[in-house]
Parts: structure tokens; C-alpha cells; sequence
């Protein structure tokens, strides 16, 4: 009997009950071409290979390089917004916070690339059938780069188990090459731990109600030292505008 693919509407009953769910690739490819094609798939993934060094972390020694863009949503229109920076304030971001950091903007041709906006519909439609009241979404949108190196693991979560003070994150894996660990933790408010997987498999992804759980990776550390190792994620979060 051939395996059934959990629907959109299944997913968010899931998400509602429990915060937070681990997609399988394969199930994150289906629901995301409902939205548009992902036939540039290459191009997109290859973009991760330019990514801009995360000056912010250098003076601790943590080797991220990242992109990042902000998109607004209101209705079903998608729009690109001006450059712009990212701000926590210290309760979300005790390492970062109550700074702007800004960060190399996403290229152009990536920002306007089929893959991509298949996946920032994917996520209108999905977060907001969770938050139907909602008319208009605030998005931003992260590259990552984590790269471990002998002696120095990789940290994809610096600041620890943490919320990114927004409704709704997607966690997306572009790309896993040379890399174990990379555990993603998920916790109560008052540290039970609610569930923890490992992005493997390229469109893996983790969805959370950032309103209501924490989540952090463990760091990383490359399989076979004498090589280049690097895990790539998209971080997609949606808050409400006021």
C-alpha cells in the first residue's frame, strides 16, 4: 500500500497541538511545488556559496557566513522590502540583541528565483491558514552557513535554545556535506524537552509556532577532518505586522 504524504491542513493541526514538526524532504517537496516549481533548484543551493562572513561573530571565533532579505505579505502578494537590518532585543538574543546587525543582502536573482518564492508562498499559505485573522506578515529571510573545522565546531544556534520573537519559523536544509551532529532541540518554556531531530536530507525542514516553543542545534563538527564541511540552512520567519 503506498505510503500517504501528510497534508498541509494535517501539519497544522500538529503544529497547533504540539509547536512544532519535523518535515521529511520528500513530504517538503511535494507541499512546497503546490505552491510553483523548484526547477532551479541548483542555482538556489548554489547560492549558499556565496555567502558574506558573519562579521558579528567573528570576534568570538564562530565561523557563520549568511544573506539576509525582508519580505512583506499582505493578502497573497509577495514583496521584496528595502534593505534593511535584523534586530532582537536581549530577551530573544542574549549574545546578539539590542543591536541592528546588518548582514549581506540576499543577490537578487535568488530573491526572484522560482525555488524561492515557492517557498515564501508555501509558508503565506501555511502560516497564515494558522493565523487567519492575520492580513499582514513581516518576513525575513536568512542564508546560513555553518562551517565546522577541526578543533572548532560549528555553532548554528550561538545563543543557545532560544525564540526569535516571531509567530512562525521554517527551517529549511539546502545543503549537509561533511557533517555530524546538528541536533534540533525543542523545548518548553521551562526547558522539557518537547522533541529533537537532525536535518539530513536536503528540504528537511523543522516548522515552529515560535510563540509558543524553543528550539536550538547542538553544534557541529566535520565526519572526516581533513575536509571541507559546511551545513547550509534557510531560515524563514513570519511575525504579524501590527
Amino acid at each position: 500500500m503506498p505510503h500517504t504524504l501528510p497534508s498541509s491542513a494535517v501539519l497544522q493541526d500538529e503544529l497547533r497541538k504540539g509547536g512544532f514538526r519535523f518535515v521529511e524532504g520528500d513530504t517538503m517537496r511535494g507541499l512546497l511545488e503546490t505552491f510553483g516549481p523548484l526547477s532551479d533548484w541548483n542555482q538556489f543551493a548554489g547560492s549558499w556559496d556565496s555567502l558574506e562572513p558573519d562579521a558579528y561573530l567573528a570576534n568570538v571565533g564562530l565561523h557563520r557566513r549568511r544573506r539576509h532579505a525582508v519580505f512583506s505579505a499582505t493578502g497573497e502578494t509577495i514583496a521584496r522590502e528595502p534593505h534593511q537590518p535584523h534586530y532582537q532585543s536581549r530577551d530573544y538574543n542574549t549574545l546578539q540583541g539590542g543591536i541592528e546587525r546588518w548582514f549581506a543582502p540576499v543577490l537578487p536573482e535568488i530573491a526572484d528565483s522560482a525555488s524561492l518564492r515557492s517557498i515564501l508562498h508555501f509558508c503565506r499559505s501555511f502560516f497564515g491558514g494558522l493565523a487567519p485573522q492575520v492580513a499582514n506578515w513581516h518576513i525575513e529571510l536568512h542564508q546560513f552557513r555553518i562551517e565546522a573545522r577541526v578543533g572548532e565546531p560549528g555553532q548554528p544556534t550561538p545563543e543557545g535554545v532560544h525564540r526569535d520573537g516571531v509567530d512562525y519559523v521554517l527551517v529549511l536544509l539546502i545543503d549537509r556535506m561533511n557533517i555530524a551532529s546538528g541536533t534540533t532541540t525543542i523545548n518548553a518554556a521551562d526547558g522539557t524537552l518537547l522533541g529533537n531531530f537532525t536535518l539530513t536530507h536536503t528540504l528537511d525542514a523543522a516548522l515552529v509556532d515560535d510563540s509558543r516553543v524553543f528550539h536550538g542545534v547542538t553544534p557541529v563538527e566535520p565526519e572526516d577532518p581533513a575536509q571541507a564541511s559546511h551545513r547550509d540552512v534557510l531560515v524563514v520567519t513570519f511575525r504579524r505586522r501590527a
